[in-house]
């Protein structure tokens, strides 16, 4: 299995083309394999299982039963803080907010990467590709918009009169 995307596509493709047997027939497969997959780990020294998380397609296999030695908010962690160098350039930097009910991962930009759109965009789409090759199961990334800053009141020299009868008529004072 060299192209695990293809396979996983192609395997996606046969079961819509097959219809609900098929899903019945993959979903008891999947908790199977999840079955045997949980009794494997259980027998394994905590740095092994590590060590086997770190495979994409074992990692993967994992996180689809519920048994990678990581947590998803470890793995986002994880994911953001090799990040921070690149948002360092940009002169800005994230917020982990939390993982909502969804799966959906909040984040918020800080810095003055926020202030600049195309910076904005290079920079979300560098964190959610970080965040979703790490934690694969994440349903996506929501970024918060940041407090807006308030405007500094700029107080201004009077402007010089027109005329020094307009004191007198006070209309200007």
């Amino acid at each position: 299995m060299a192209d695990l995307r293809a396979t996983e596509s192609r395997i996606e493709e046969l079961v819509a083309e097959l219809g609900g047997r098929a899903e019945e027939l993959v979903g008891l497969l999947v908790e199977l394999y999840g079955e045997g997959l949980d009794r494997i780990t259980g027998l394994l020294p905590p740095d092994e299982l590590d060590r086997l998380a770190a495979d994409d397609l074992v990692g993967s296999l994992l996180i689809l039963h519920d048994l990678h030695p990581v947590s998803t908010m470890d793995r986002v962690h994880q994911a953001l803080e090799g990040v921070r160098p690149y948002l360092g350039s940009h002169a800005g930097g994230v917020e982990l907010l939390g993982l909502d009910d969804d799966g959906a991962v909040r984040i918020r930009l800080q810095g003055s990467c926020r202030g600049c759109p195309s910076s904005t965009v290079t920079v979300k789409l560098a964190i959610e590709r970080a965040i979703l090759a790490a934690a694969p199961e994440v349903t996506g990334v929501r970024v918060q918009e940041p407090e807006p800053e308030p405007e500094l009141l700029q107080i201004q020299p009077r402007p010089p009169l027109e005329c020094p009868a307009q004191l007198q008529d006070g209309a200007r004072t």
